[in-house]
């Protein structure tokens, strides 16, 4: 697998989005993507109680861990590269999380446009 150049929405070089817990396809701790990667986990989001309660109730349970996979089970204030597409469902429902510009990869705009993504930037990157 190659990823794709590590580019953010905003032109710059993509920065990390988080170490603990380590998130990315990945699992660099950023959300490069590449061919593989269908869901395009390339929204660097910081998480809310409501968007978690959400992914939950449409499938995708974020909050539980999991040791099998290694998965630690994610809380309110943590950042975790999202799916481009669930990031868009998450804001055509109302409870898309904010996000980190600098940490989001440039693909995620072939899903989310880029005023999209600006309602919900964090002002400290």
């Amino acid at each position: 697998m190659e990823k794709d150049a590590s580019v953010n929405v905003l032109g710059a070089p993509l920065a990390l989005c988080s170490s603990d817990p380590l998130t990315g396809f990945f699992r660099d701790g950023a959300c490069n993507t590449c061919a593989e990667d269908r869901g395009s986990h390339t929204v660097c989001a910081v998480l809310t109680a409501e968007f978690l309660a959400y992914s939950k109730y449409v499938g995708n349970d974020l909050s539980t861990p999991r040791p099998e996979f290694n998965f630690p089970g994610l809380k309110p204030g943590d950042r975790w590269c999202l799916c481009a597409g669930r990031f868009m469902q998450a804001h055509e429902e109302g409870c898309a999380p904010r996000v980190s510009l600098a940490s989001t990869h440039q693909r995620a705009l072939e899903v989310v446009p880029m005023e999209v993504l600006e309602v919900y930037k964090i002002e400290q990157d």
